[in-house]
């Protein structure tokens, strides 16, 4: 059996669970719907609880700067194989308790349980969980952001979400579907089916979408 085949299983999200960030600083990345990651869970090792589970190590509060506070949860996710419990994959994450807003200070009392939801996320990601939707080449949340006196090493350009595909990443999309026996009529028709736009119209998060559907082979 492959060291993959629970990566393979999990590393692709399926079009319903995601949801483009178009505001902020995530501007630009795509949001995993949380309960899809509970659902798979379950499909792989069973029931909470019974297949998987997790356990909550500690829970803090941290000040930050202006006011505000942060909480953090860390956790260890376990899960089942072959009738045997793994070690604890470890996950940490945060969230705003206390926020500085335009309009003030505001108090969130769900920020605990929105730390728990990303920790188990940062756990499931070490078993390839949306592999297919971090591993691009789209930025993540721990870039570092440069400003344009920077170096060119320290530089990062990433195309708007709403800009149309380079010629070079057509190429690739049509590359991707030959390797997978897809042809070019059949690229053209999930896309027209998806987004009503032809191929070289697609904007950056249409075309890595379309590029995991063909690797998935899931062109109906």
């Amino acid at each position: 059996m492959s060291n993959l085949y629970i990566w393979d299983a999990v590393r692709q999200v399926p079009e319903n669970a995601q949801k483009p960030i178009g505001g902020g600083r995530l501007k630009g990345m795509t949001d995993i719907n949380p309960m899809w990651r509970i659902k798979a869970l379950t499909e792989q090792f069973g029931v909470c609880g019974i297949g998987w589970k997790y356990e909550i190590v500690e829970k803090k509060l941290e000040n930050g700067a202006n006011g505000e506070i942060a909480a953090f949860v860390d956790i260890n996710l376990f899960i089942k194989v072959e009738g045997e419990w793994s070690s604890a994959i470890p996950g940490t994450g945060g969230s705003s308790f206390v926020a500085n807003e335009s309009k003030g200070l505001y108090v969130s009392d769900e920020c605990f349980k929105m730390a728990l939801t990303d920790a188990i996320s940062v756990s499931c990601k070490a078993l390839g969980f949306g592999a297919n939707t971090y591993w691009n080449k789209d930025k993540s949340k721990y870039d570092k952001q440069t400003k344009d006196s920077g170096s060119p090493e320290q530089k990062t350009s990433y195309p708007s979400p709403s800009k149309a595909i380079s010629e070079p990443q057509l190429k690739r999309l049509y590359a991707i579907g030959k390797s997978h026996s897809v042809s070019s009529d059949d690229i053209l028709k999930v896309c027209q089916k998806t987004y009503q736009k032809e191929p070289k119209d697609l904007n950056k998060t249409e075309y890595d979408a379309v590029c995991a559907r063909l690797e998935a082979k899931k062109v109906e």
